[in-house]
């Protein structure tokens, strides 16, 4: 399976394996960056290189947005933002993201699949940083637009989303 866009460069593989603390294990897609040209959101490949699935098709990895965003967990966030949005509305987001990684699994594929919506997740909210990812790549997620503008209430700078 081929991802769009150009391969990540020696600069950006040492970037993210020093941002992740390891070497990925699979092919990836930097696809949002910071203001320095750091990387902020990857797109992975839907299975590692192993063939082991990778549920979290957008990750963040930048530094700042991360400790922001775990921050924004620790305070509660998780719950929040569910009891805002609803369950039903985040059913759905889970949904469009499960097509779209599922539809770059190669037709003949055989062996194990990732499962459910952003981040593995069936139902509910599972990881902040997930969505906030998947908004900054230009995913309709609502929970991702509501962690931006919490992030945007606490004064904290973070790379912005690729669309508009």
């Amino acid at each position: 399976m081929q991802l769009p866009g150009a391969s990540p460069s020696p600069e950006d593989l040492a970037a993210v394996t020093a941002l992740i603390g390891r070497i990925p294990q699979g092919d990836f897609r930097v696809v949002v960056r910071a203001t320095d040209s750091s990387p902020v959101v990857l797109m992975n490949a839907p299975l590692l290189e192993d063939g082991t699935p990778m549920p979290t098709l957008y990750w963040l990895v930048g530094g700042t947005e991360v400790h922001a965003v775990s921050t924004l967990e620790a305070d509660g966030g998780v719950n929040t933002v569910e009891a805002i949005i609803g369950l039903d509305a985040i059913d759905a987001i889970h949904v469009r993201y499960q097509e779209r990684r599922d539809a770059m699994i190669p037709a003949t594929h055989e062996g194990p699949r990732p499962s459910a919506g952003v981040g593995g997740t069936r139902r509910g909210v599972k990881c902040l940083h997930a969505h906030f990812a998947h908004w900054l790549a230009g995913g309709d997620d609502s929970v991702g637009k509501w962690v931006a503008q919490q992030l945007d209430e606490r004064g904290v700078t973070y790379a912005q989303p690729i669309w508009p």
